[in-house]
């Protein structure tokens, strides 16, 4: 559904919440069968909208491997390559990883895959945290058009963009009415 509003900007709906919850199910299928027997599993969610992804992912994952299933959360804000030049400071969030990632496999989840320097930031701020035995990475979506060679190793939708387009995902837990993908134009 794409939507004109008065300044020219054209956005359309790339996900409605039954596609999000199924990528989200179809995601943690995923990781569930990556690691069905591997107790040293841990879900990081990176600020913000990862943050909530991960914790579905979590529901889904408990439900599928019958235990508990360690969730963290990373703000990587402080870690950016972007800092210097802003015009505005970044605004900082909770990072609140209750376990010790040395020798954990850990999955990190965000939202949106695109230049892969949310990730890049996300590997150095669990890497000051300890040394795990594994990284993975699972994301809502892919968007294409990497600045850094990182990819996806679990992906719920795949979106063909432009560089110049945004997605924006609108989730429950961030006060919108309905979880949604929106590309703007």
């Amino acid at each position: 559904m794409k939507k004109e509003s008065p300044g020219k900007i054209s956005e359309t709906v790339a996900m409605d919440a039954s596609a999000i919850e199924c990528a989200v199910i179809s995601l943690g299928d995923a990781i569930a069968a990556s690691h069905k027997n591997d107790p040293m599993i841990a879900l990081v969610g990176i600020q913000t909208g990862g943050m909530h992804l991960a914790e579905r992912l979590v529901i889904v994952l408990q439900k599928r491997l019958g235990r508990e299933i360690a969730l963290g959360m990373l703000d990587i804000n402080l870690y950016r390559d972007d800092l210097i030049g802003r015009a505005t400071q970044p605004v900082l969030h909770k990072t609140d990883i209750p376990f010790d990632v040395t020798d954990r496999n850990i999955v990190l989840v965000d939202d949106v895959l695109f230049t892969g320097r949310t990730i890049r930031a996300a590997m150095d701020g669990v890497m000051d945290l300890g040394r795990p035995a594994r990284v993975q990475l699972a994301v809502l979506v892919d968007r294409g058009h990497r600045e850094l060679p990182i990819a996806a190793n679990f992906v719920g939708s795949q979106l063909e963009t432009t560089q110049t387009q945004r997605v924006h995902v609108r989730l429950t837990e961030e006060g919108h009415a309905a979880d949604a993908v929106i590309v703007t134009s």
